[in-house]
């Protein structure tokens, strides 16, 4: 919801919520299907939900740390911040490749690089944020993949490659 809020994109739809799992408990309207590691997957009226547990210490922070209450769909709902969705799409990337799926590690590459595009935030500051979570190798890959967006994303920018049609 939080990406679709900062970029804009209608394929988007999947609902991820950051929660402890007590409150879920208080949620008989999700129907839990499974729970892997700090990933529990619902379904509300047949639409997919996925939970993230806030007793992972790196969604902890986000939910705590990297929120506000924005207006959405005329409700106002705490929403993670562009710089929380940065670390959480930055902090899942190395398990998206772990998967071998190249059309996954495409769609959060591409949420990344436009999240940057768009919004510009510090990154070397959610870098630094973001090895507190992560191994040191990880961390490594992750740089070299926010570098190579980077470049991607000057090289736009100075308008490589765009003719003018007339």
């Amino acid at each position: 919801m939080a990406l679709h809020f900062y970029i804009q994109t209608p394929g988007i739809s999947d609902l991820v919520l950051l929660m402890d799992l007590s409150a879920l408990e208080n949620l008989p309207e999700l129907t839990i299907s499974s729970q892997e590691g700090f990933f529990v997957h619902t379904e509300f009226e047949g639409e997919p939900v996925e939970i993230w547990l806030t007793q992972n210490p790196l969604f902890f922070k986000v939910c705590c740390n990297f929120s506000e209450t924005r207006r959405y769909l005329d409700h106002d709902v705490p929403m993670v911040t562009v710089e929380g969705l940065l670390l959480l799409k930055m902090f899942a990337l190395p398990s998206v490749y772990r998967q071998g799926s190249f059309a996954e590690v495409s769609i959060h590459e591409a949420e990344i690089a436009t999240l940057l595009y768009d919004h510009e935030p510090n990154i070397t500051h959610l870098l630094d944020e973001l090895a507190m979570y992560l191994n040191d190798e990880d961390v490594t890959e992750v740089i070299s993949i926010i570098l190579d967006i980077q470049k991607r994303i000057n090289r736009y920018k100075k308008g490589s490659f765009r003719t003018v049609v007339q």
